[in-house]
């Protein structure tokens, strides 16, 4: 993998460079070095082989970073640059595609730092740094896959498969166990026949045999399994949990209405009970028409019923707290 560092800015007239950021580094090591020994500037540019004006542009630049000496002079030397290359692949490994902090995050966490002095750090910059490692790790997964299935000894595995649509409908089958991603792959289908060269060509050369594959019950899916790879399919625990949250969430609804329902008016008697015993002046509640009550009103009947009411309300919807035992 080559070098992913670039110049902070670039004009018209860097567009089509004749040297990369390491090779510029050490010519003008060398510049340096040849100038110490007391030659001139264009003495140097001839042994060189480096135009003179393109020199001068070289030690102006330096001169203009603003930063301490030494750090130029280390961060603008062939290790320097080295250790920023190394710096930049490894913040984008680890704060992007492991952390998912996001590339803006990056360009940010450099200009805070300073190294924006060094390294570009515009968003477009380092989304072409992103796509570079990201190709990389492509790259070694495939390269290394090859390697490590010649001395793979022979196993039953099982495959967890699904289709994600981010950016377009991809199709991924993992073994669980080894959180190995044997397949993740675009594609412009769903069907079995797409699954089944997608799984053939990701299966090749693999010392395995798929004994079970779980995942849900797409018709794609369920064919691929069942023609093509001979296995047992299991479902997967969200969908099993679905169609059982389905079969019982519409009656547990019901009884739910129905208890909430019961409270209110639970709550409602519980009102006009108090009403008609808080008489503060002797006289009985306005009421109603009809005749009066044979019975005096009592509070605790209705006190019961509330609580009654109440507590299988919280017993329906889990509410009532737990017992220790």
């Amino acid at each position: 993998m080559g070098t992913v560092i670039q110049d902070a800015q670039r004009g018209n007239d860097d567009r089509h460079q004749r040297w990369d950021r390491i090779e510029r580094a050490g010519l003008f090591e060398r510049y340096g070095d040849l100038q110490a020994q007391g030659l001139s500037q264009r003495h140097t540019a001839k042994v060189l082989e480096v135009p003179r004006s393109t020199l001068q542009a070289w030690r102006t630049y330096h001169e203009r970073l603003d930063a301490s000496p030494a750090g130029v002079a280390f961060f603008q030397s062939v290790p320097g640059l080295a250790f920023l290359h190394r710096l930049g692949l490894a913040i984008h490994l680890v704060c992007v595609e492991v952390g998912a902090c996001g590339i803006r995050l990056v360009c940010l966490l450099l200009t805070r730092t300073g190294l924006d002095r060094f390294v570009g750090a515009s968003y477009g910059t380092q989304q072409q740094v992103n796509r570079q490692v990201e190709e990389a790790i492509v790259r070694y997964r495939q390269e290394e896959s090859t390697r490590l299935a010649q001395d793979m000894p022979a196993k039953d595995i099982t495959l967890a498969k699904d289709e994600t649509f981010t950016g377009g409908l991809c199709l991924v089958a993992m073994e669980p166990k080894s959180n190995y991603i044997v397949l993740e792959q675009t594609a412009h289908g769903r069907d079995h026949a797409t699954w089944h060269a997608l799984m053939e060509k990701a299966l090749a050369g693999l010392n395995c045999r798929v004994i079970q594959s779980t995942s849900d019950e797409a018709p794609g899916l369920l064919a691929s399994v069942e023609q093509h790879l001979r296995a047992h399919h299991s479902p997967d625990l969200f969908h099993v949990q679905h169609e059982l949250s389905q079969a019982v969430a519409a009656p547990l609804a019901v009884k739910q209405r129905a208890a909430a329902k019961a409270v209110t008016q639970a709550e409602e008697t519980l009102k006009r009970v108090h009403e008609r015993c808080d008489n503060t002046n002797g006289e009985p509640a306005k009421r109603g028409p009809g005749r009066p009550p044979k019975v005096p009103p009592c509070l605790e009947p209705a006190a019961q019923d509330m609580a009654a009411a109440h507590h299988e309300y919280l017993r329906l919807g889990g509410l009532l707290p737990q017992k220790v035992s």
